[in-house]
């Protein structure tokens, strides 16, 4: 641990000093970080759900050293340029038919909150000043700004240090923890109620990721959509951690295929190399919506719109379904019989995503420092010891993973 980082960098959900060990990474290629002294770990976190194609990838290093000789930034008002020109033309085409604007943000949070300033300004727009409450359902995640935080689960998240100043909005119950029936029954008692305030609902298809890691069936989707359409409220889908494939289908709407008013990208739509994120919508929105009130000074940066173009194209014309079917079938063989470990209280696979959940919160440090010696990181926190690679990774590889997280469960 750097001595200096340690006393003057505060590190993400971290204190200073920061309690737990900070590992100084040296330089990452493929699947590998080199930490300080040598030592490689492969990562099986893709930086935060990002680097789905590993690093240093020489395709996407070009598209940056690409634009770099053109520009590096230049300002979006009033001005545009051929990389976020592009990049649009490629989301069209791979998102729902319906979706025809794209906004750029720069960050996955920033993305929800542009999404609910769009929604709200909606209705303003059409005098339903009413409409400014959101709904969701309960162990959601949606970001770290105020407006995300507003619409993250309000007792189990990690913000409920900030509830007392945060907008109020309306919770139901999540069909990853009850019966789809009864989610459903409780989200159309409350639009019922109350839909004349509500001015859009806002959840993660099919995983509940930061929230808890948890899967529910997409027919919610399908029919949450519909009572959403039943009652006038928007319906926002926030894929900033299951797009891109993470779940095995490009965007996780299309177990259900269903079609949101507002989808919020981000992650892995550069492939973990620079920040940032998309809000898209349909004609209507854009329409009805007029002038949005918000302008990121880097809004569609030109080096991150390059490189998430290369990015997409690198994705798709690799055999990314094949790829991540391979890693959840070594997922499930590997960890499913963890179920029957006294502390494991359930695991959970999805595409490439491997969630084990204990009985009991989990000792970062000592675990962290396990799986270094193990050459594997992974950050596991609460009760949720989990991976999702890069797409790219081998077996043998995949393997390494899933051995140190069994090793690990043996030894608690």
């Amino acid at each position: 641990m750097d001595t200096f980082d340690n006393q003057h960098i505060w590190h993400p959900y971290a204190k200073i000093p920061n309690e737990d060990p900070t590992y100084l990474v040296e330089s990452a290629k493929g699947v590998y970080l080199t930490l300080e002294g040598g030592k490689r770990v492969i990562d099986g976190m893709s930086s935060w759900w990002s680097a789905i194609h590993g690093y240093n990838h020489p395709a996407l290093n070009k598209a940056i050293e690409t634009q770099l000789g053109q520009m590096s930034h230049v300002m979006f008002g009033g001005l545009t340029h051929q990389p976020a020109i592009e990049l649009t033309k490629t989301l069209l085409k791979i998102t729902p038919d319906n979706l025809t604007k794209v906004f750029f943000t720069d960050s996955g949070s920033v993305s929800v909150e542009v999404a609910l300033k769009m929604a709200l300004q909606y209705w303003h727009n059409k005098h339903q000043d009413n409409k400014q409450k959101f709904i969701t359902i309960r162990e959601g995640y949606h970001g770290d700004t105020f407006g995300a935080m507003s619409v993250c689960d309000p007792d189990n998240g990690m913000h409920h240090l900030f509830s007392g100043v945060l907008p109020q909005h309306f919770f139901v119950k999540s069909p990853s923890i009850v019966s789809m029936n009864e989610a459903l029954a409780d989200l159309k008692i409350v639009l019922k109620q109350s839909a004349s305030s509500i001015a859009a609902m806002i959840l993660e298809p099919v995983i509940q990721n930061a929230g808890g890691m948890r899967t529910y069936s997409p027919q919610y989707l399908l029919k949450a959509k519909a009572l959403c359409e039943q009652y006038h409220v928007l319906f926002i889908l926030d894929e900033i951690a299951t797009g891109f494939g993470r779940t095995g289908r490009l965007f996780a709407l299309e177990y259900a295929n269903v079609k949101p008013d507002i989808l919020c990208l981000g992650k892995a739509l550069t492939g973990g190399y620079m920040t940032l994120a998309v809000t898209l919508t349909t004609d209507d929105i854009s329409n009805s919506v007029g002038t949005l009130m918000h302008g990121p000074t880097f809004m569609a940066n030109p080096l991150a719109c390059a490189v998430a173009k290369a990015s997409i194209e690198l994705l798709l014309n690799s055999p990314w379904r094949s790829n991540i079917a391979n890693i959840e079938k070594i997922l499930k063989t590997e960890l499913l019989p963890l179920q029957k470990h006294a502390q494991v209280k359930d695991v959970r696979i999805l595409g490439a995503i491997g969630v084990i959940e204990l009985t009991h919160a989990i000792d970062t440090q000592t675990i962290q420092k396990h799986l270094i010696d193990l050459s594997v990181w992974l950050r596991p926190y609460g009760k949720l010891f989990y991976t999702m690679p890069p797409f790219i990774i081998t077996d043998d590889e995949l393997l390494t993973i899933t051995n140190a997280i069994k090793t690990i469960v043996s030894r608690l």
